[in-house]
């Protein structure tokens, strides 16, 4: 029973000066330590990275930089959360922010790709993809061009009951109208996502 409680989540910061700050989360207390260190790596690794995309190969020009974190979903041995990074470089016509996020199954000890949450052989980014286009459809979305598919690898993360697959910036919108969400239900994907998976858990009604 134990294992199934929430995970402990702990704060680390890197302050880099003035107006620069980025908090990101650390799992805390897990028995297993080398899958704690699995997970904590996965996220600081994820966080260095957006600085780095955020900074490219102008470190003198940054202005602000502020990085932040959510926790999506953190229940039935399930944690999924999103960083954030907004920066404004010197000049710049405004700031740009980039969201990642990540799954951990914390049941069976692994960082979860989008893949990882289906059938395997299942065409998961067909569903995903016609379910989104009706979202776009039903939401009247204003796109840059046309939506055809998502990537296998598209942004994710888990928010309760709930598969919540989004894009970045200019990915398919302009940019006034910021990151575009598509929630998709567990149970319209019921019959091709993983039963033994963290949407298979999340499915279960109890």
């Amino acid at each position: 029973m134990f294992e199934s409680l929430p995970v402990q989540i702990g704060t680390s910061i890197i302050h880099g000066g003035p107006n620069k700050t980025v908090v990101f989360p650390q799992v805390i207390g897990i028995q297993n330590r080398q899958w704690e260190h699995t997970v904590n790596h996965a996220i600081t690794q994820q966080t260095q990275q957006l600085i780095n995309e955020q900074v490219g190969n102008m470190p003198t020009t940054v202005e602000e930089m502020i990085g932040t974190y959510e926790i999506k979903n953190n229940q039935r041995q399930v944690l999924s959360l999103s960083l954030s990074n907004y920066t404004y470089h010197y000049h710049a016509a405004h700031g740009m922010t980039y969201i990642k996020s990540l799954t951990f199954d914390m049941k069976n000890q692994k960082i979860c790709t989008l893949k990882d949450l289906f059938k395997p052989g299942s065409d998961y980014v067909k569903r995903l993809s016609d379910n989104i286009q009706a979202q776009i459809k039903r939401r009247n979305i204003q796109l840059l061009g046309e939506f055809t598919s998502i990537k296998p690898d598209q942004d994710f993360y888990i928010a309760d009951k709930a598969l919540v697959i989004y894009f970045q910036l200019y990915e398919i919108t302009a940019y006034v109208y910021g990151f575009p969400m598509f929630p998709i239900s567990v149970y319209d994907i019921q019959d091709i996502i993983d039963e033994n998976g963290p949407l298979g858990r999340m499915a279960i009604n109890n």
